[in-house]
């Protein structure tokens, strides 16, 4: 199974400029290395058959015809082959000559999309020599001796996936034509592009391609010119890129004097997902209906093992570098403003929040801190409450009594030991038998007092539960899953030790310091509460722990 990815790449073959038995050489061997990859689309850059800068030579019949001769080899080529590819080469129709895409598969030319805008500014001469595809309809035409459709409005039904292209300029313009081939249902758009160098053009166009499969929310696929071109006018680097709804999933060297191809594959099904969730795409769809033409490319059967290339980030919330510090500073500040709002709007006289000593009462704790400060209200209308019952560890209990006291709010220590035993002794439950109900009475006694607390002093409960806990359940129903406001319900609990400890470094009363990266350092005890239990189960079972612990690297 593929899991609803599609194995795409951008290749930069080695050119020479209208050399187009040299060319097609090179574009054959970059498909056939691909096929063995298991890509199931690859596209080449704009007129890469011939060469981008061939200028007036495109009005001589000798390499018009010299492009076709090499497209019937790429044909007899890919007779055989599962994978399609999209060429770019001029295009004769009617007296013109268009700067188009060739689709192939199987031996069979799929399509052809000629290109839309033609750039005539500055460096740029394109309608010189080439006519917009705004010039024709869809229409029926001949290519290699094959009845082929042109036009620019082809979306291509492939087995794995819906896709489309443009060329260069066209994804430049106000309204690129995959916008609304996009909303007609390409999940992924292939550019094929000749685009030079000049100062700060790159930022600008990964920007560009950047937000343009964002708003689509698609896949875009991008191949630019590279070595080998003429540099008589302009320089081309060679950009090979692949994005996914706005993120970047691979790239080559700019400037490569090699030919190059980058492979990654694009998640069509969160694609699809994400365009069902988003409302506005489909509004978009009903507001750009326009004619397409459908192509149906053959159902293959892959004959190779599907193998994720692309990095899977194991820690997507939390990023790197100075990333890290602006993410941790603007979640912090996103969670303060929100508690502060909360306060003034319910008139609340204080805030109850349940400390132990871990990580994620700590971050809620700094939270009801800093926005006490920024209210310019004393934090002594925090009320911190601890409640010491039989697990708790002499290292929590002891962080969470001095941070409170170093942060200068109100303290009510208030042990549930004696509480509990009575309730065991009410509903005749066994102390020795730590099931689900021993730990649960303890977590719903907990909730019991910091409610009652809140409303003995006029004020409301602060949660402290994060994002992961929530959407694991690893929290007990009727206790902490409960609060008034929860100030970590968003935040999971990969990120709650690296903004307690942004908050340690930066934001925080210095003689907390100390504490709160020991709070940081404390091990997360429901991971080691499980990985105890399930130890004990096994040991009856004569099994080894490393059976349930992940095996550490052997570089650490």
């Amino acid at each position: 199974m593929n899991y609803g990815f599609v194995k795409v790449a951008s290749a930069i073959p080695s050119v020479r400029v209208a050399d187009c038995n040299y060319n097609e050489q090179h574009i054959e061997s970059l498909v056939l290395q691909a096929e063995g990859k298991g890509v199931e689309i690859i596209c080449f850059p704009e007129l890469s058959i011939c060469g981008y800068t061939c200028a007036d030579l495109f009005g001589q019949q000798l390499v018009l015809d010299s492009c076709q001769e090499a497209l019937f080899r790429l044909l007899d080529v890919t007779r055989s082959l599962n994978i399609i590819s999209i060429i770019g080469m001029p295009v004769q129709y009617n007296g013109m000559l268009f700067n188009a895409a060739v689709v192939v598969q199987g031996g069979k030319i799929l399509g052809i999309v000629p290109k839309t805008y033609l750039p005539n500014y500055r460096e740029f001469y394109e309608k010189r020599w080439f006519t917009s595809a705004l010039a024709i309809d869809t229409v029926e035409t001949h290519l290699c001796g094959q009845a082929v459709t042109m036009g620019r409005n082809l979306i291509f039904n492939a087995s794995s996936c819906n896709f489309a292209i443009e060329l260069c300029e066209d994804v430049w313009a106000p309204i690129p034509p995959s916008t609304n081939l996009a909303m007609q249902g390409a999940e992924i758009i292939f550019n094929l592009s000749a685009s030079n160098e000049v100062i700060g053009k790159h930022s600008y166009l990964t920007s560009l391609l950047s937000q343009q499969s964002a708003r689509c929310i698609c896949g875009y696929v991008y191949s630019s010119s590279g070595y080998g071109e003429s540099t008589q006018d302009l320089v081309f680097a060679g950009n090979a890129l692949i994005y996914e709804n706005g993120t970047l999933l691979a790239r080559s060297d700019r400037f490569s004097l090699s030919e190059q191809m980058v492979i990654s594959e694009i998640d069509v099904e969160r694609l699809n997902t994400e365009r069902r969730i988003n409302t506005t795409f489909a509004d978009n769809i009903r507001n750009n209906e326009g004619s397409i033409k459908e192509i149906v490319a053959q159902t293959v059967t892959p004959n190779y093992d599907f193998q994720l290339t692309r990095w899977v980030n194991p820690h997507p919330f939390v990023p790197s570098g100075d990333e890290l510090k602006n993410r941790c500073e603007e979640i912090f500040a996103i969670q303060v403003e929100g508690l502060a709002k909360r306060i003034e709007h319910t008139n609340a006289q204080s805030i109850v929040i349940g400390i132990s000593g871990g990580l994620d009462s700590t971050l809620a704790l700094l939270v009801c801190v800093k926005t006490m400060d920024k209210l310019q209200r004393p934090r002594g209308e925090i009320i911190g409450v601890t409640m010491p019952g039989f697990g708790t560890t002499d290292r929590t209990y002891h962080n969470a009594m001095t941070l409170m006291k170093t942060l200068g709010i109100t303290i009510k220590e208030i042990s549930i030991k004696e509480a509990c035993i009575q309730h065991f002794k009410d509903i005749q439950h066994d102390m020795k038998n730590h099931d689900v109900t021993y730990e649960n009475a303890q977590a719903r006694e907990r909730t019991q007092i910091l409610m009652d607390v809140a409303n003995k002093y006029g004020g409301f409960v602060i949660g402290t539960g994060d994002l992961s806990e929530l959407a694991l359940g690893w929290c007990t129903y009727n206790a902490d899953h409960m609060s008034n406001y929860g100030v970590n319900c968003s935040i999971p609990k990969t990120l709650v030790k690296y903004l307690v400890a942004w908050v340690a470094h930066t934001n925080i009363d210095p003689e907390a310091k100390e504490t709160l990266l020991d709070v940081v350092d404390t091990p997360i005890s429901p991971v080691w509460d499980s990985v105890r239990r399930r130890y004990t189960s096994l040991q009856s079972r004569h099994l080894s722990i490393r059976t349930i612990l992940p095996r550490r690297a052997t570089s650490q």
